[in-house]
């Protein structure tokens, strides 16, 4: 008992519970307590018609798991944490914060975050001198905490892949000099268009599958291919080639915009992802290649447009129309870039709704992707930063055989209460697949939108 005194108590919020359901097997070797407060919290979510009332259901079904065996004393004290029998040396508890007396609390009891409070706090004066850490998502609970006399206090970072957003890959690396000029020994091979090199892979280190290589020159430009043997393979582009590769009419306005339309426009590579500032051409480059792999080459049979909203299970119901029509306010940047592509028809009006028969665009509800099975699709995820990563696998695995799934989202414009820029889903799956052979990612440097946007986003 010594020495599980001295091991660390990690307090769970509800919010760590919602944004990751199997958490508490992230605390093995020390004791996790679960506030009867979240689980009330927990039982009220459940029921909702909400994305979050899923994760609300995994956590209570692990809990049970865990729980289901023990004695009502076991609860209190403590059971075992873990699903394998020879590693268990931490334990998971749940506090029943409805028995404290009113001299143990610091908070009234009138928030569910002042009564998580209090079980740390009480925590903290009776396991001394063992470390108390409450976990929370909350950023106003994690100040109020440490206002109340809390020592420790954390945000939940298992899953946080990166330290700093910096540090998330950018698809690309931008190298010094002329890039021929440090390379001494390299085997050329041609077939037909194509031309491949090989090289020491000590010229460019950490390289991964599809990362995209350009020098100060202006001339070079290739993307890493594969690695073997001490050798790394490059697929010789040429800057000028890639520039000139344009879509439904849209022409590359930066170098960065001509590696997302590479990326865009190769079927062998199944998920793109587009990052970059507002007015960088993501949904604008994506729309064109869905048009042109769809209607022009017929890669694919449709386009599936889909984005994440805030409220939208709730909201959803209440307007007019099919789900298409229901989509249509969330999705105006969509039909906003369609304007766009046809403005200079005829008749924009007529061109856009026969482009959106001929294409067969569809806007789905991201609630409503769940359970399909996705099949010969362009398939374009739009606001990609609002999602976790447990959210976003959810959609990925939905995409089948043929499908080209297209994740693009902005770092700086995350909208959710619990999602900073290096715990964004987005972020999770840029570092996650950026080995995968069959992904690339693209940031797009540079606002091109106008130059007003471009001065607001370098100055505001």
């Amino acid at each position: 008992m010594a020495n599980r005194d001295l091991s660390k108590y990690f307090i769970l919020d509800t919010n760590v519970l919602l944004h990751e359901p199997l958490a508490i097997y992230s605390f093995q070797e020390h004791n996790v307590v679960i506030p009867m407060t979240v689980l009330e919290e927990l039982d009220r979510i459940k029921d909702r018609q909400k994305d979050v009332s899923r994760d609300a259901r995994v956590a209570i079904r692990s809990l049970e798991d865990i729980f289901k065996d023990a004695t009502p004393e076991d609860i209190v004290e403590g059971v075992p944490l873990s699903k394998l029998e020879d590693t268990a040396v931490g334990h998971i508890s749940i506090f029943a914060d409805h028995n404290m007396t009113q001299e143990k609390e610091l908070f009234t009891e009138d928030e569910p975050d002042n009564r998580i409070i209090n079980v740390a706090l009480f925590l903290q004066r009776i396991k001394a001198p063992a470390q108390v850490i409450l976990v929370t998502k909350d950023i106003n609970m994690r100040l109020k905490a440490k206002g109340a006399g809390l020592k420790q206090v954390e945000d939940y970072r298992t899953d946080q892949l990166i330290d700093d957003i910096k540090l998330l890959s950018k698809g690309f690396r931008q190298l010094p000099g002329s890039f021929w000029e440090n390379v001494e020994n390299c085997e050329t091979t041609t077939d037909g268009r194509d031309t491949w090199h090989e090289l020491d892979e000590h010229l460019i280190e950490n390289a991964y599958i599809n990362e995209y290589l350009i020098d100060e020159t202006k001339l070079f430009a290739a993307k890493v291919v594969g690695h073997e043997n001490g050798k790394v393979k490059l697929l010789d582009i040429g800057r000028d080639r890639m520039l000139a590769r344009h879509a439904w009419g849209i022409h590359p306005k930066n170098v960065y915009q001509s590696m997302a339309l590479n990326a865009l426009l190769d079927p062998s590579v199944d998920l793109v992802i587009l990052t970059g500032p507002a007015g960088c051409g993501k949904t604008l480059l994506a729309m064109a290649a869905a048009l042109e792999l769809v209607i022009e080459k017929g890669i694919y049979d449709k386009v599936i447009v889909t984005r994440n909203t805030p409220d939208i299970a709730e909201n959803i119901g209440f307007l007019p129309g099919t789900e298409e029509e229901k989509m249509m306010p969330w999705l105006a940047a969509v039909t906003d870039t369609l304007e766009v592509l046809h403005k200079n028809d005829e008749c924009p009006n007529g061109s856009l709704e026969y482009i959106m028969e001929k294409a067969n665009i569809q806007f789905k509800s991201v609630n409503f992707m769940r359970g399909r099975s996705i099949q010969n699709s362009f398939v374009l995820l739009d606001e990609c930063q609002n999602l976790t990563a447990s959210q976003l696998k959810t959609i990925i695995t939905r995409c089948g055989e043929g499908t080209k799934l297209v994740c693009s989202g902005n770092l700086a414009q995350i909208d959710s209460n619990y999602l900073t820029p290096v715990t964004s889903g987005l972020t999770y799956i840029v570092e996650r697949f950026k080995h995968f052979e069959g992904s690339a990612n693209v940031y797009l440097n540079g606002v091109v939108r106008s130059r007003l946007a471009s001065f607001a986003e370098e100055n505001l």
